[in-house]
């Protein structure tokens, strides 16, 4: 929900343009300055040195490190913050960014003017090398399934970490259908009798040092007439920024996706290359939509739908994945306006229902769920043939949580339009069908790093009081699935901000996951 500047100012934006990684960002006439890198390659954990130089010198200009591609100033405006950063105050010198944590890949370094983004120089690139010991992100893990006397693949080669020059791989056991190529492609026919246990196999992987690290990897084989997928794990996970906003967030992402054994993630806050690299790492199918929503699917994705620019629908994006031979699923995927924030304006501000409900219009929220309703009609009154799922960061609690039971902030009911209009349209809550007691079981997912109320939106009188604990991000389906299980998920024991770095979990929100029976 919150989008943080590096230097701690709120700003949101959806969508902007984003130079690609083969080019290089136009200079402006006004980034008269001087900015150079001394190795334009670094190993993990070392420093990033720079020289700079410029006529208009000032204590608060500053360096800023982005993913590159990714949210860099590339207009000189916000897009999302820097990982590193460190004020230049002088007409000259030298400075240092710390790589601790961060992955390996692309990077890019802008020198930026009083705390804003107008470029003092043309900005210069780096690239992160890594320094940890070769090893897959997490020791076991499932491939998508297999359909027995027909053709597989499935993809181990982007799961390791380390240095991976001359990175291969190679089967160490397991069945004889299955085989590893150098690269990482896991491939082969099993047959009938191979669907009667799932398939188990370890691969090695090795680089050019010799150093190894080896994984079991599991592959369940259906048999021919079986439903290739007859159960379907589906979430939506906000990344919080790419999920750079902690120490190794990618791998972390990596490990949490494969550990839940998820098949099709909604995702928000994906910058611009975050779904890519997710699922080019796990050998999935993706659709990137802009520079905010994505989906990832562990099976074919068979359509795409662009979200509209401009007007409610640029908050939407919409997916057909293929599930089996006949069977597919329609995914659509939200990331609905932040603020005004309505438990703030319930809790903090005390507004009268009818005062909510025309906040909720103002924030865009409501508009922007009618809009996309509207726009699902067709796939929704195709639901009893094709399942039709909605996921998203919607920014707004539900119905079904505001209840005389729970009496949050002291109301009894609030008809929250971003969860009443779903199921108006016929919808359903996957995890309140899993939980129907809002008592028992909250599911709180904003959030499980702001314990406390860090001011904004108004209320800064507010600040150190409890944030409005709340559930914003969900699952909901329509069509013949069967919900057998829901949870809101994170790794570990988050630390709250702003001990937030070294947290085993990427982000400021938990992420839903929900199971579902397809036959």
């Amino acid at each position: 929900m919150r989008w943080l500047k590096s230097l701690g100012m709120a700003m949101f934006v959806l969508f902007t343009y984003v130079t690609p990684a083969s080019a290089s960002p136009s200079a402006p006439a006004s980034a008269d300055g001087t900015l150079e890198v001394a190795s334009a390659t670094v190993r993990g954990g070392e420093p990033i040195k720079l020289t700079y130089g410029t006529p208009r010198p000032d204590p608060t200009n500053w360096l800023g490190l982005y993913t590159d591609p990714g949210n860099g100033p590339v207009e000189e405006k916000y897009v999302g913050p820097s990982l590193r950063w460190t004020y230049i105050a002088g007409e000259r010198g030298e400075a240092t960014l710390p790589t601790d944590g961060l992955e390996p890949g692309d990077y890019i370094v802008f020198a930026l003017a009083r705390d804003g983004y107008g470029w003092l120089a043309t900005p210069v690139k780096v690239r992160i090398t890594s320094s940890a010991p070769l090893h897959f992100v997490t020791d076991a893990f499932g491939l998508r399934n297999a359909r027995a006397m027909e053709p597989y693949r499935a993809a181990v080669g982007g799961l390791v970490r380390g240095d991976t020059d001359g990175l291969t791989f190679r089967k160490v056991s397991g069945p004889k259908w299955i085989k590893v190529s150098a690269d990482g492609e896991v491939t082969g026919t099993p047959r009938v009798p191979d669907a009667l246990r799932p398939a188990s196999l370890r691969v090695e992987a090795r680089n050019a040092r010799a150093e190894t690290s080896t994984a079991t990897v599991g592959v369940t084989v259906r048999r021919p007439g079986q439903d290739l997928v007859p159960e379907l794990k589906v979430m939506s996970f906000n990344l919080w920024h790419g999920g750079s906003q902690v120490d190794g967030g990618r791998e972390k992402e990596l490990r949490f996706l494969l550990r839940s054994g998820v098949d099709v993630v909604g995702l928000q806050e994906t910058s611009a290359t975050s779904t890519r690299e997710l699922a080019e790492a796990l050998g999935w199918d993706y659709h990137q939509a802009g520079t905010d929503l994505g989906v990832i699917s562990r099976y074919p994705i068979t359509e795409r739908k662009e979200p509209v620019t401009g007007g409610p629908l640029s908050v939407a994006t919409k997916v057909r994945v293929r599930i089996g031979e006949r069977q597919e699923v329609v995914v659509w995927n939200v990331h609905l306006g932040y603020t005004p924030y309505g438990p703030y304006d319930a809790c903090f501000g005390k507004l009268t229902q009818e005062q909510l409900l025309a906040y909720e219009e103002r924030s865009g929220r409501t508009p922007q769920i009618k809009a996309v309703l509207e726009e699902m009609r067709p796939d929704l009154a195709a639901a009893r043939r094709t399942p039709v799922l909605l996921t998203g960061d919607f920014n707004a609690p539900s119905h079904l949580d505001w209840t005389q039971a729970t009496r949050r902030c002291g109301y009894t009911a609030v008809p929250w339009p971003a969860s009443v209009l779903p199921t108006q349209a016929g919808l359903r809550d996957s995890f309140r069908i899993a939980h129907p007691d809002p008592v028992a079981v909250p599911g709180i997912t904003w959030s499980p790093i702001y314990p406390v109320f860090t001011g904004g939106y108004g209320y800064d009188s507010h600040k150190g009081e409890p944030e409005p604990q709340d559930r914003i991000d969900f699952v909901y389906y329509a069509g013949p699935l069967r919900v057998t299980g829901s949870d809101a998920l994170v790794e570990g024991t988050p630390a709250p901000v702003p001990d937030h770095r070294g947290n085993a979990w990427t982000s400021d929100h938990a992420a839903v996951l929900t199971t579902f029976r397809t036959s």
